[in-house]
């Protein structure tokens, strides 16, 4: 069944491609920095382009591997054996072939909006030696798990239900697509990503704190612009079981790579901090908007490319629940 499922879904995608523009998650933004989202190279509107930030959301996802290692090496205690795993909002698909490798008995579903990303998708998975049991499916979230041939054992969205305007419903048909004693994992929240000191040394001291300010205000507009949004305080335990699952539970995961970065996690953090300065434009403060020039310049001493302080430090929830056999 797991190769007709496949064939049917390759299929259906090729079909579907060019009907989807958009998609339903901020890249696996998965793949987000932000303790809502992001790093998706917001800006004044909320529309994101998902096919233009492919580059973007790998370097992200790649980058943040340690720490969704340690999140499926959590999930691999709770579920297993599972038949099929659905990457719901998966993006280029870097932590779908992920659950491949952590989960190699298992068949992999990768499940996006946006064509272009899947065919990243696909291809990744061909290249990791996964292709024989990956598939994708192209469509809107929740509807598009409707095209799915059998329930499956393991629902993970990650950092894509805060795309969804009814997050309830959304979870109440996440579940309904869980074969019994399945788990839904949800990665939603954490905390905001850091990668400089406080004081850098000129301009004014606590940067990203503003910077965090100015990304909290673009997702509040971003979920005010969804169709058919609903309010719903976050609070992922009790809307997990609103949605009939049980045995909630919720853990964090922390990526900790300390001073001096890598030459990759500065190319990551420099175009982070290009795309907020962009995309943000006159909203930053004048000061701010100096201070990340300098940031940016890489002949300039005290640039991300150059200065010795940079890290990374994040933290991202996960938040699981069982369907009742």
């Amino acid at each position: 069944m797991a190769h007709e499922q496949h064939e049917q879904h390759d299929k259906h995608e090729q079909q579907e491609t060019h009907r989807h523009e958009g998609h339903a998650r901020d890249g696996q933004a998965s793949e987000g920095h932000h303790g809502h989202a992001h790093g998706d190279g917001h800006g004044h509107g909320t529309e994101i382009d998902w096919a233009a930030m492919a580059p973007h959301l790998e370097a992200q996802a790649e980058l943040f591997m340690p720490l969704y290692e340690k999140a499926l090496s959590w999930l691999g205690k709770e579920v297993t054996e599972p038949g099929l795993i659905v990457d719901a909002g998966s993006g280029p698909g870097v932590v779908s072939c992920l659950f491949a490798e952590v989960f190699p008995g298992a068949r992999v579903m990768a499940v996006d909006g946006s064509g272009p990303l899947l065919e990243r998708a696909r291809a990744r998975a061909g290249r990791l030696g996964h292709g024989d049991r990956f598939g994708t499916l192209v469509g809107e979230l929740p509807g598009a798990l409707d095209e799915l041939e059998y329930p499956a054992d393991l629902i993970w969205a990650g950092r894509s239900l805060h795309h969804l305007g009814d997050q309830r419903a959304a979870l109440a048909a996440f579940a309904e697509r869980l074969a019994p004693g399945g788990t839904l994992a949800v990665m939603e929240g954490g905390l905001p990503s850091r990668f400089l000191p406080r004081d850098l040394g000129f301009g004014r001291p606590g940067l990203e704190a503003r910077l965090d300010a100015l990304e909290t205000e673009w997702f509040a507009q971003m979920r005010a612009d969804l169709p058919g949004v609903v309010e719903e305080a976050e609070d992922w335990a009790a809307l997990l079981s609103a949605a009939g699952l049980k045995h909630a539970r919720s853990r964090s995961f922390l990526l900790d790579l300390p001073a001096p970065a890598s030459d990759r996690a500065r190319a990551y953090i420099a175009d982070y901090f290009g795309r907020l300065r962009d995309n943000f434009g006159d909203t930053l403060d004048p000061g701010d908007r100096a201070v990340l020039d300098r940031l940016l310049d890489p002949k300039d001493p005290a640039s991300v490319h150059r200065r010795q302080d940079v890290f990374v430090l994040a933290a991202h929830s996960v938040h699981t629940a069982v369907k009742p056999v």
